[in-house]
């Protein structure tokens, strides 16, 4: 006997042991009730096989344990099921009638608590599961002793002292092992429920490392990371454009020190070592590839208390702003000359029309030897005449009368006073212009004031036998002048500087020409720049947008 009940023991663990073999998968969430309930069903056939009788006539039999198990943990459809299994099985034992009124009677009570507590069931937490369960057991367990009780005059034998002893040994194996059932389930669900946990942990520490790295890489900072060794680890996109053509591979493990070597620069101190000291941040200014870039260096924190774990290079291209900076240095400046040139114009003007007056008077007068004299001092007032309007022309800021014009023709109106000047220093002119050029809206004095001025720098650029190329290019959204010469050509250092005020590279100019040059051009909704070449020569190219593309 003994041996047919630790069978039925073993037969009712094994819908459990089943379950946690099989649910080892949160992806099997959905069918764990269905399972549940299919092998507790199963096992509750089988124990009917193995039910044993004591020597008093107690009926040893734990198919209450699946069936109470596969009802809470499998829902109300599965409830079901096992209920009609439970029924049907029953009906086969029975032999007297008073055994009908017995089952009635536990269904009567049992069906409609049971049924009143599987939808709350999983909104317990654990401890309120397992005791819910143990709840039903007690149930189960009254309702078994009071069926031992009524049946014993019958079939039992021994007295209700006995009868009571074994039942209640066996209550107690029905009650421990439904709820170690309950409690292996438990540890199914929690196990799953950690795996999910994980699983969500992981799924949110992977979205948040690849929000960041898009962030690293898609920011418009160079971002470099260092680990202690002073190797690089991390480069980002923009950090790749501006080292370029270097690629990661190359740069990869490179120490701080090897990097700085492969783009040619160098720095005051060596960042790294002072981070890796203990400062905190450092910021420094630094040109890479011919631009101007505004560093951070900061150390990388490890865990609290565990010191640092590398070094973080930012940098932001400040070149942009060191040019705005530039031309709001060039503004200030130009607003400085017109300043000076609308207090003093009219006060240096009138005296100076009066000292001509008098000089070309006095000229008249003197004698043949000393007009040499009276001729270089007129010379030199109208030199000063013509600075004077310069600076005129350069802090004139009202708007400006313009009318479409075309180029060419422009061009043309001047190409005999150019030709004069270019003869008397020996050196020719070339003009190349587009027939199908368009037509501007062009302010026709200061457009040939602009023509002239670049024509003259370029002349003086040059020795004698110079040749002089002006072009003109009808371009999709633009119309281009350009003039070039053969001359020395202009540094590379000086460019940048080449339409400041007062800046020139001529002994004896004033550096106000390409300053008006480039306020003319301005005034023309268009834009100047230069290419020269140290010993091959310059060209000036102005491009002026044509109205529908403005």
């Amino acid at each position: 006997m003994w041996k047919e009940s630790l069978l039925q023991i073993l037969i009712a663990f094994l819908p459990v042991f089943m379950f946690m073999v099989w649910y080892a998968k949160p992806e099997r969430f959905g069918s764990s009730r269905l399972f549940i309930g299919v092998c507790c069903g199963l096992v509750m056939l089988l124990n009917m096989n193995y039910t044993t009788v004591t020597n008093h006539g107690v009926h040893f039999d734990l198919r209450h344990v699946p069936f109470l198990i596969g009802s809470l943990y499998g829902g109300l459809p599965i409830a079901f099921g096992l209920l009609v299994v439970y029924v049907v099985s029953r009906l086969g034992e029975i032999a007297f009638r008073w055994e009908y009124v017995v089952l009635i009677g536990f269904l009567a009570i049992y069906i409609p608590v049971l049924y009143a507590k599987i939808p709350g069931f999983g909104t317990l937490n654990r401890r309120g599961r397992l005791r819910l369960v143990l709840y039903f057991c007690l149930f189960l367990s009254v309702f078994q002793i009071a069926s031992y009780l009524i049946e014993m005059p019958r079939r039992l034998t021994g007295n209700a002292t006995e009868v009571l002893s074994v039942s209640f040994v066996y209550v107690s194996v029905f009650s421990v092992v439904t709820l170690l059932c309950a409690h292996f389930i438990e540890l199914g669900f929690e196990r799953i429920q950690l795996q999910v946990q994980l699983r969500d942990v992981s799924l949110k520490y992977r979205k948040e490392v690849r929000r960041l790295q898009q962030f690293i890489d898609n920011s418009p900072l160079m971002v470099i990371f260092f680990d202690n060794e002073g190797r690089i680890t991390h480069v980002n996109d923009m950090a790749l454009k501006i080292v370029a053509p270097l690629e990661r591979k190359d740069l990869l493990q490179l120490t701080f020190s090897a990097f700085l070597e492969r783009l040619g620069t160098t720095v005051d101190s060596d960042p790294m070592e002072r981070i890796l000291q203990g400062e905190e941040k450092l910021t420094e200014i630094v040109r890479l590839n011919d631009r101007m870039f505004y560093t951070i260096y900061c150390s990388i924190k490890d865990m609290p208390a565990q010191g640092t774990d590398g070094m973080l290079l930012i940098g932001h291209d400040v070149t942009e702003l060191h040019r705005l900076q530039g031309e709001v240095d060039r503004m200030e400046r130009l607003s400085l000359v017109g300043q000076m040139a609308a207090s003093i114009t009219h006060e240096i003007r009138n005296p100076l029309a009066v000292i001509r007056g008098f000089v070309q008077l006095l000229n008249e007068r003197s004698p043949a030897e000393q007009k040499t004299y009276f001729h270089i001092v007129l010379e030199e007032l109208d030199r000063t005449n013509s600075i004077i309007n310069d600076f005129l022309s350069l802090a004139q800021n009202r708007i400006i009368e313009k009318e479409p014009s075309n180029l060419n023709e422009l061009l043309n109106d001047l190409l005999p006073l150019i030709w004069a000047d270019a003869n008397m220093r020996g050196q020719s002119i070339d003009l190349r212009i587009d027939e199908n050029i368009e037509s501007i809206p062009m302010n026709s004095k200061e457009m040939k004031q602009l023509v002239l001025n670049l024509s003259r720098n370029g002349m003086e650029a040059m020795n004698d036998k110079g040749v002089l190329r002006i072009e003109t290019m009808n371009l999709p959204d633009v119309v281009q002048l350009r003039v070039s010469d053969n001359g020395v050509g202009i540094p590379p250092e000086k460019l940048k500087q080449l339409f400041e005020p007062f800046f020139t590279t001529k002994t004896n100019g004033t550096g106000l020409g390409l300053a008006l040059c480039l306020s003319i051009v301005e005034r023309h909704n268009g834009k100047i720049q230069v290419e020269s070449t140290v010993g091959e020569g310059t060209t000036f190219i102005a491009a002026f947008n044509k109205p529908a593309a403005k």
